[in-house]
């Protein structure tokens, strides 16, 4: 007798849900934050080993956080982001504009002068932060046009 099930299971790499031709596939979730986490942690000139001891999270296993081939779970990530000086929300800030396809953001008024989009240039720890886990962040946010 086969272990294996009549119905084969979905392709883990596909996001789900029907794509209308010409339309792209909604972002997966782990790519978007993995990407964050990354590019957080090169803006801020940390290596992993340096992110993952602070974090308290193998070195691999955020490697392939970063690479968007896990999804980490919400103590995982609230880790990795406290060792970066991050909140949640910041990490959730950081992967809005990848989240919202340009197709549903919202367009600026008509009247309203141009203004372009705000992203997050970094977020950079404030003296005194105490340890990752150890208490609220305290963080300093730098948006830029």
């Amino acid at each position: 007798m086969s272990n294996h099930s009549a119905n084969p299971q979905p392709d883990a790499h596909r996001s789900p849900g029907p794509h209308p031709r010409g339309q792209a596939k909604e972002p997966l979730w782990r790519q978007v934050v993995g990407g964050a986490l990354r590019g957080e942690r090169q803006a801020q000139g940390r290596t992993l080993k340096e992110v993952s001891e602070a974090a308290r999270i193998s070195m691999p296993y955020l490697s392939e956080i970063e690479r968007g081939r896990k999804e980490a779970s919400s103590e995982v990530l609230a880790a990795a982001a406290g060792a970066l000086g991050l909140s949640l929300a910041d990490l959730l800030a950081l992967t809005q504009r990848d989240l919202v396809p340009a197709d549903r953001r919202t367009p600026p008024e008509a009247s309203a002068a141009p203004v372009a989009p705000l992203r997050v240039a970094s977020v950079t720890r404030l003296p005194g932060r105490p340890q990752a886990g150890s208490g609220p962040a305290r963080a300093q946010v730098r948006l830029a046009a």
